[in-house]
């Protein structure tokens, strides 16, 4: 029986041996403690020490408890990040939507604008070179005034930007001629043609192939441009040619900005803004050249005495609208997928072709929209089945 006691009193002993030399800081989480002492050579197993077993049940409820919480926490973390509420899915749609607004209400915008300048002031390479100095001086304040954060470019990436400016100057330049000959509905009817040159190109030049239905989507782009073309009461060889050009350029800038921007971290609106800037030292000696200040001198001095103080504000206009509108386009590129920026663009032209029609009282033959619907519809099939 003594015997039986002694290991009792010394763990008795041990354990206000170790109680008391616990610090004041730690005696207010007991756990650490408990589980110490569990492990200390200190630790009686006999099954006559009531005391301990005592402590190792406490010990283990406290550490169910523990276990419990921190699984707790640990499950709510992936709802936090990788679930979305319904508000913030409904609050991405709409910021969609909004993009999508603008962007078309700004492209609708600037043909208006742009074609009230052209038939005043019949000069595309000046009109062209002032709608992309006017977007670099805008950004370029933004930058200065911290509105906006400067991208963080080296040399390689103005290397990869230069094909992509190529190609942004020459298509930019040829849309601004075709609508200074022809009718603005007619050169977006032609625009919307681009992805029949996509498709041409990738094919040829890249090696790309297709399934069976994106080349059967072509048939009504193509048949619809040209019934379009053939119709139009106001045809023009130059109009036409710029529209056709312009086309063929804008699928190089999208093939050149795909293969070269990869692993470029700039956001949308600042690879705009420096995609402008490119441009604009490309095509300011070649607008001096082909039309030159004597001409433009003219040209001015006659458009203000026409229409008067208004023709500056019709410039100044296209220019700001020309580059927000294309700001707009590149940053929803952050936000949407390819496929839903092709149905956006899609219904872009319509909004325009419809608007121009509607205030430049454009006329237009049944067979003429019969075209123009066609080359729209078929676009968009081709945007489906690119997917």
């Amino acid at each position: 029986m003594i015997s039986l006691i002694k290991p009792v009193s010394s763990s008795l002993t041990s354990i206000a041996a170790v109680r008391r030399t616990v610090s004041p800081k730690l005696r207010f989480s007991p756990l650490p403690i408990i589980r110490n002492f569990q492990n200390s050579p200190l630790r009686v197993s006999s099954p006559h020490n009531i005391s301990t077993i005592s402590l190792s049940a406490a010990e283990k409820q406290r550490r169910d408890g523990f276990r419990v919480g921190a699984y707790e926490a640990d499950r709510s973390k992936p709802i936090e990040i990788g679930v979305e509420a319904p508000g913030e899915q409904s609050g991405q749609k709409l910021k969609i939507g909004i993009y999508f607004a603008t962007w078309w209400a700004l492209n609708v915008v600037f043909n208006i604008y742009n074609k009230k300048v052209l038939n005043a002031f019949p000069y595309p390479w000046l009109t062209s070179t002032l709608s992309l100095a006017c977007g670099s001086l805008m950004m370029l304040v933004s930058w200065v005034t911290r509105v906006a954060e400067a991208p963080k470019t080296d040399l390689d990436f103005w290397k990869t930007l230069f094909p992509v400016a190529v190609a942004h100057t020459i298509g930019h330049v040829a849309a601004t001629v075709s609508m200074s000959k022809v009718a603005v509905s007619f050169t977006h009817i032609i625009k919307s043609g681009e992805p029949a040159f996509s498709v041409l190109v990738s094919r040829l030049f890249l090696g790309e192939t297709f399934p069976l239905p994106v080349y059967l989507s072509l048939l009504p782009i193509i048949g619809g441009c040209a019934l379009a073309a053939v119709t139009e009461l106001n045809f023009n060889m130059i109009g036409f040619m710029g529209a056709m050009i312009s086309n063929l350029a804008f699928v190089f800038r999208n093939i050149f900005s795909k293969k070269g921007m990869k692993g470029k971290s700039v956001s949308g609106m600042n690879y705009y803004a420096c995609l402008s800037m490119m441009s604009l030292l490309l095509v300011t000696p070649f607008a001096i050249a082909v039309e030159g200040p004597q001409m433009w001198a003219a040209g001015w001095q006659n458009a203000v005495s026409e229409i008067g103080p208004n023709f500056v504000w019709w410039v100044v206009a296209q220019s700001v609208f020309y580059h927000l509108y294309n700001q707009v386009s590149y940053m929803s590129l952050d936000q949407i997928t390819p496929l839903t920026f092709s149905v956006g663009n899609t219904m872009k032209r319509i909004s325009v072709i419809v608007a121009s029609i509607i205030i430049f009282h454009t006329p237009i033959r049944p067979v003429n929209g019969l075209g123009a619907a066609i080359a729209i519809l078929g676009t968009f099939i081709y945007s489906q089945a690119k997917q």
